[in-house]
Parts: C-alpha cells; structure tokens; sequence
C-alpha cells in the first residue's frame, strides 16, 4: 500500500462549521459547535481517507506577504465572532488527543503549507486528499492530489479531480489562478477587473487558456465595456494574480517524515471527548468489535438476576429504575427492574417484580426511601399495574434540568459523563433506535439496566449537593418532585373525549373547506392546487397582478406574512389564509387528536414535559395541548370534544388573570404599576391612560388593544421592530411606545437594566423559587447574540416565575381536594390555567375553594387574580 497523505485547511474548515452548526457549549459555558462541527468530519476523514501522513494547517496571523503587494488584502472581513476564536485552542487540544500533526507558518497562509506538502506528495507520487471550503485550493488539482470542497456547511463535499474540475467549472487546473485573477474574490477582498464574473471570465479562457494570451489578444475581444475594462484594470488582474498563487515552496520548519500518522490512542480521544461533552460521538468507540471493547473497559460489575422477589432485597434506602424504552410511556411495556441498595446489584424480570406482593409492598411503603431516575414515568408505569409507589426522595432527571436547564440529554449516560462516570451505554447501543430497536438477551438487557440504577445510586449525593449550593434543593424536593407524582396521576386519569363530536366537526371542517376551494378556484378563474406555493404564485402575482413583496429561489414567495400585507388587495387572498388555518385545524388538530385516543377508554392520555423548557414551563406532547389554537372560532370548537369522564360531572377551568404582569410588578415594584393591580384596575386601560396621556373614559378599544400589546412585549423584552410588526405602526412609532411606557413606570425600566447588570455578574437569572437560567452570551461581543441574551435575562425570571407559581397551586390545590375528600380531580395544565373535572354536586364547594387556593399559593406583592369558569365540556368551561 502506497503513502496516503491527507492535508486539511484548519482555518477554513472550523469557520464552515461554526456557522453550519447552533452555537453548543459544554457545562463549564465553553463554545464547542466548531470543534464538534470539525471532529464528525475528521472521524469521517480518517475511516474513509486511512492516510499514512497528515497535517492540519492554521493561518499565522492577520499579516501575510501577499499584504506586501496589496494592503488591502481580506480588508473587507468581518471580526473573527469571539464565539469562534475561543475554540481554536480547543481545536488543537483536540488534535493533539488524536495525535494529529498542526503547523502554521509567520507570515503564509494554511494554503501556502498545504500548497508545499502537496507538492511534495505530488513528486512523489503518493496519494494526496486536499480539504477545504475555499475554492482557491483547486489549483493543486493533479493526477495525484484531489481536492474535497465542502458545501452547504461541511457534510456536503464535492470531490476535484482534473476531470471533475473540467466538467463542473470548465477549467484545468493551471487555469485556476487566471480565472480567480479575472473574477476576483470579494471575500478575500481581491479586486479581479470589474464587470467580469464567472461567465466572463470562463468564456474569456476556452478562447484564450492564459491571462497573458487575454491581454495579447485584447483587439479582438468583443464588446467595448469588457474590453474597456480589462484595458483599464489590466494591472488588478495581474496584481490579483499574484496574490491567489499559492506559493508551493514555503519555508516550512517540518519534514514530510514529521507528519506520519500511525493512527489514535482511544482513550485519549474518549477523554477529551467527555469533556467536551461530545456525548454522541462517544458512542462511535463502543461496538467497534474486540478492539474498542478493550479501549472503553468497564468497570466489572457484579450483580443478581433475581429468581424470587423476598423482603432482603430491599435493604435500606435504594435507587430503583423502571425500564422503558418506547417515548410513549402509557402503552409501552416494562423491559425490566433495576435495583441497587447497600445490601448489592439487583435486576428484577419484569413479570416477577409485577406478580410479588414483597414488591408491591415494598413500592406502596412511604418509609421505604427510593431513587429514581424519571418520577412520572414510574409513577405511571406502576399505576397501569395496580401498583401505588410512595417514598420517592430523589429524580435524576428533575434534579439534572434544574442543574442544566440549557442542556438537552438529561438520559442516565449523558448525566453520568458530566460527573466523570462513564460506565454506562448508551440506550441506542443497547436496543439501537427506530426501526431497528430489539430488546437484546437478558443478560446483556440485565447488565445494562444494573448499570443505569447503580450510576443512578451513586450521583444522587452529589447531585444534591451541587443543588445545595445552587440553594435549588427545595425546588426540587418541595416543588418539582411533588409536582412530577400529581402530573403522572392526571397523565394517568387522562381526559375523555367525545370522537364521535371531533369526528362531527371533521365533516363540518370538510364542507367549509370545499366550499373555500371552490370560491377561491372561481375567484382566480380557474382550477389550481392552492397547497402548491408553484401554483398559487403565478396566479396570485401574475394572473391577479397583485404586488410581489418578497421572490424566493423558486419563484415568488406564497408565505403567510405576505398574504397578510396583500390582504386588502384582493378578496382572494382572506380567503386563501382561512382555508390554510382550516386545513391546518383538520390535520393537524382534529387527526391528530382521533390518532392519540385510547381505543379501550376513549381517553388521552397526553405526557407533560417537566425538564424541556429553559423557563420551567410544562409542555405536552400526544397531544399537544399548549397550542390548540383559540383565536379561531373553529379552533376554539375542538375545546367541544373534551369531556367529563362520568355521568352527571362538569369541567371546570380556572385561571390566572395576567399573572405574567402582576410578577412584573412584584419585581419592578413599580409604584403605579403596584398600584393599579391592588386597587383591582384593568392593567391595559391604565398603561394606555398613561402612554396615551388622557383619562380614563377617553381610553378607546383600539388605544387599548395597543397598551395591551406593549404590556405583553414588554414581558417578552419586545424590540421596537418586534412591537412595531404586532401593531403594524412603523418603527418610530413604536420606539416612542416603548419610551412612554418606561417613562410612566420607571420602576419597570430600573428593574429591566438592574437584571441584565445581575446576569452580566453572575451569568444567569432566577425566578421567585430559584430556578436557575444560564446566559453565557449575555457578554458576547456578537450584538445578535447577546441582544438576545439580554432579552432573555429580562423575560425568563417573569415567566419562570409564573411558571413557578401554578406549579405551586397544582400542589396546594391537589392537596386540598384531597383533605376536602372530594371526588374532583386534575386533569390538565395548559399555559396558566388548571382544568378539572368533577361531580356536579361540588360545583358549590369548588367555586368557593379553587379561586381562593390559587390566589393564596404563593405571597407577592399584588393579589393574584384567579377566573374560573364550568360547563358540559372544555369549551363550554371557557
């Protein structure tokens, strides 16, 4: 086998993925995308490449010779993001883990390094592979050296040969540096003659193959303006010439015997992978036959397969784990039990732990203390098996989102790699995923799952510890796990709902929209697919002459914020955008919920998200209840379909009036804003009292609607151009707004400006119960992000805080129906507001306790205010 030499251009290939990829950081607030960007594409290299010799080349610095001809040379580019910069040294961290030669050279460019060693391949004959995003290397293009060019981020790659450079530009590779000399380079900042581009320039060269045979041919080029050109800038294309010459004999210090390649030590990559947090591509180095075996040795572990469940088991306070490998919790089967405690290593066998009472005894005893890994979901999965478990004291998953709240793998391996314990698979290396996901033979099925409980047994002490510190253990203890137990009862109960009503309403939903077809295909005079953007904009822009506002790459652009602008247009267009909210209700909302009703019960059962959102939110998913839309009557009609589960029973829903607004207060305490919600005043008549400047029976319906939009903006740190789209106002009105709106409640502003100044300092917010948000790019240099950050820092305590709160009352309320002993129960929970269902006979009691158990939850400056409604259905409760 002959030498395989792999030359990769460091600088260009980390900036590709930096903006390929969404800015990730690892726990300690690092910026990993472009090095993790980087490493898929090396790990790609390296299996498809197996080269003998390797070299990644960096640029020196900002200065090269090529500023000696031309100091305008790269002028134009924007600052390295510093987002960026920080990750250059972790990128050659990196390559030194995977024992990778780096070099760079004062005063040349990584092009230059790869030009020299290529050519030092080339004379060789050895097999050369160049990499880069930049087209100026594809004048290396021999016999021997090809070179990747990545496009769209860096998973795409165009692969040039001589060949493939003839067919896809036109061009052989001597021709490259006469064509870049014609055409220029605006992001290299290279002049090239004016008024030449790609086309030019290419039919420029099949005529004449070099830039001095252009320029002695110049008489007979056609057209006054290019001849007029080049003759004018005929000193640019040459200067430009020399400056996209890769010079192929740069004085580098290092030999072509320096950068052998002999292959990685694994463990050493394994390492530097955890602390990057690279989570995913740990798994590449388990199940790679004997050899990686070896690499990522486990820990041995001795545990028991359990034949017969009796009391000595369950010694003392244990971590329990209750496998399931399907999303879908309610339907999925038990693959088994781990359990973990002083007394040793235990797997249960489903069917076994199920059938025997020591463990039903066990699970239902309050005394007996139990870690476990998602409280809702054992909740759950036992309650489908007539099995009540108590005396939960630990959720890894709940305590980890609280500690990570940014982070998105909250499963027992991920967690584990963020204290330095790794002796656990993945789940996909066990099961695999999708279609191919099989339960494997006991004994592996047995290991794996021990394994889960015993990491689960040995981080909750430093779990807990670490949410001490944060002050964050009553969140946990007292709010989130309390809260995890009441959302898998309701998850449980599930809600009824009447398919024979939704099934109504599809056909009603069926009629209206081909009625709609109908009126918009005689509107536009002919038959056409309104789904297909292809159709409807020829239609819309050049059979109705309606105004074009925005052109895609395909054509003209169809998207709702267009049709919105041209509503007054055409009667089409209206029409057009029902029919769209329509179809979406159809599909997605009226299918959607048919496909997730339990045959058996004719209930759904959704799954609350308790650790996804950054703000401490719930959300749901199955269905997702969050956003049933409600601006549309027809949406709101969907509300119809959800029922009492029992005959002679009501739904009744009740909800916070503007809690967002009222935290506001209490944070800002803002002395008008306090006071109008003490004296119980309509919050957006007294904002437009004092934006608007007049009193309060000349406040009109629209100036209101306007205060109301401010108030919800300001919440959310809404931009002027944010307010401005709302309120369709221009931009300058809008500013004013948001100026008046400070002006008349100065509090609002000190407290906005003091809480970016507090995150700045301690790099994240609280709410009222101490969650935690982290904003490491609230000290970014890049004004986007940090703009956003800012935001961020203003809005999360105010809605983490009301998140906090109906949390809160979900307790209160739950434990007061049940010392009440009333028969009503929870159902859901959808952005502020609690729905119940309940015999009619409590209507009273209920009225009277639900309100007031709400407003009572928490203790803040200004009452909370709860409305609550009842009725035959959801709908009705509203």
């Amino acid at each position: 086998m002959g030498n395989k030499l792999v030359l990769i251009d460091g600088n260009s290939i980390i900036y590709r993925a930096f903006f390929a990829l969404p800015l990730l950081n690892n726990d300690k607030g690092v910026y990993t995308n472009a090095v993790y960007g980087f490493t898929t594409m090396l790990l790609r290299i390296l299996e498809e490449e197996k080269p003998t010799h390797m070299l990644v080349a960096f640029d020196a610095g900002k200065t090269t010779f090529r500023h000696d001809t031309y100091k305008e040379y790269k002028g134009g580019r924007q600052k390295t993001p510093p987002e960026l910069s920080e990750q250059f040294p972790v990128l050659k961290e990196l390559l030194e883990a995977f024992q990778i030669p780096h070099y760079e050279l004062e005063q040349y460019e990584a092009d230059d390094i790869i030009g020299t060693f290529s050519k030092l391949g080339d004379n060789d004959d050895w097999e050369v592979t160049v990499i880069s995003g930049d087209k100026d290397l594809l004048q290396l293009v021999s016999d021997h050296v090809t070179v990747h060019v990545t496009k769209k981020g860096i998973s795409e790659i165009d692969k040039y040969t001589p060949a493939f450079l003839k067919e896809k530009i036109g061009i052989s590779p001597e021709q490259v540096i006469d064509f870049k000399a014609l055409m220029g380079d605006s992001s290299d900042n290279i002049p090239g003659v004016p008024g030449v581009g790609e086309k030019t320039a290419l039919k420029l060269l099949k005529q004449y193959p070099t830039l001095e045979e252009v320029y002695e041919n110049i008489d007979a080029i056609g057209g006054k303006k290019l001849k007029e050109n080049l003759t004018t800038h005929k000193d640019e294309a040459f200067m430009s010439r020399e400056l996209v010459t890769i010079h192929r004999e740069s004085p580098v210090s290092i030999s072509i015997d320096d950068i052998q390649f002999n292959g990685f030590d694994k463990n050493q990559v394994i390492n530097i992978f955890k602390e990057l947090g690279f989570n995913s591509l740990l798994n590449r180095f388990s199940g790679e036959g004997e050899e990686a075996e070896e690499s990522v040795e486990m820990a041995k572990l001795d545990y028991e397969i359990v034949s017969e469940v009796d009391e000595t088991i369950f010694n003392g306070a244990s971590a329990l784990v209750v496998e399931i490998i399907e999303e879908n919790y309610h339907q999925a089967p038990i693959i088994g039990f781990g359990l973990v405690n002083e007394s040793g290593n235990y797997f249960i066998p489903t069917d076994l732990a199920l059938e025997s009472a020591a463990f039903k005894t066990w699970a239902e005893d309050p005394a007996q203390k139990k870690a476990v890994f998602d409280a809702k979901e054992t909740v759950v999965a036992l309650l489908r098996n007539d099995i009540e478990i108590k005396g939960i004291t630990f959720d890894m998953l709940l305590a980890s989102y609280l500690l990570n709240p940014a982070e998105n793998n909250h499963d027992i391996p991920s967690i584990g790699s963020r204290y330095g314990y790794t002796d656990v698979l993945f789940d996909e290396e066990v099961y695999g995923k999708g279609a191919k996901m099989k339960v494997p033979e006991e004994e592996i099925t047995a290991e794996h799952i021990t394994r889960k409980t015993l990491s689960l047994f040995k981080l909750q002490a430093r779990m807990t510890e670490q949410l001490k510190e944060n002050e964050q253990y009553e969140l946990l203890a007292e709010l989130e796990m309390p809260l995890a137990l009441i959302l898998g009862e309701m998850e449980h109960q599930g809600v009824l709902v009447d398919t024979d009503r939704l099934k109504e309403m599809e056909a009603d939903l069926k009629a209206r929209l081909d009625t709609l077809i109908r009126e918009i295909h005689e509107l536009a005079g002919e038959e056409f697919n309104i789904n297909s953007p292809k159709q409807l904009g020829p239609i819309l822009f050049d059979k109705l002459g309606l105004p074009v506002i925005k052109k895609t790459k395909t054509g003209y652009s169809t998207a709702a914020d267009v049709l919105e602008q041209l509503q007054m247009e055409h009667e089409i267009i209206p029409k057009i955008l029902l029919y769209r909210q329509l179809g979406k209700l159809q599909s997605t909302y009226i299918e959607g919920l048919l496909k997730v009703v339990d045959k058996d019960t004719s209930k759904i059962h959704t799954r609350f998200n308790q650790a996804l959102t950054q703000t401490g939110r719930l959300s749901s998913v199955d269905p997702n209840l969050q956003n049933i839309p409600i601006r549309l009557e027809e949406g709101r009609k969907i509300r119809r379909a959800f029922v009492p589960s029992e005959k002679d029973w009501i739904i009744f829903a009740a909800d916070y009036s503007q809690i967002e607004l009222r935290v506001l207060a209490h944070f800002a305490k803002d002395e008008k804003l306090v006071d109008a919600f003490q004296h119980d005043m309509d919050i957006h008549t007294r904002t437009a009292m004092d934006v608007f400047h007049v009193e309060e029976d000349a406040v009109t319906a629209n100036m209101r609607r306007q205060a109301k939009a401010v108030n919800f903006g300001i919440v959310y740190g809404i931009s002027d151009y944010g307010l401005s789209q709302n309120l369709g106002i221009t931009r300058k009105e809008a500013k004013q707004f948001i100026e008046r709106y400070f002006e008349s409640f100065p509090g609002v502003k000190d407290y906005m400006d003091s809480i970016v100044q507090s995150a700045k300092q301690q790099g994240y917010v609280t709410t009222i119960m101490n969650r935690r948000r982290y904003l490491p790019e609230i000290t970014s240099r890049n004004f986007n992000r940090r703009s956003f950050a800012e935001r961020t820092a203003m809005n999360t305590p105010i809605q983490g805080s009301a998140a906090d709160i109906i949390k809160q009352a979900m307790i209160d309320l739950h434990h007061k129906l049940k010392e009440e002993k009333l028969e009503a129960r929870m159902l859901l929970q959808v952005h502020d507001e609690l729905i119940l269902e309940a015999p009619k006979s409590e209507l009273d009691r209920l009225i009277e306790i639900v309100p007031a158990t709400m407003e009572e939850t928490i203790d803040i400056l200004v009452p909370l205010k709860v409305d609550y409604e009842y009725g035959e259905s959801w709908f009705d409760a509203k």
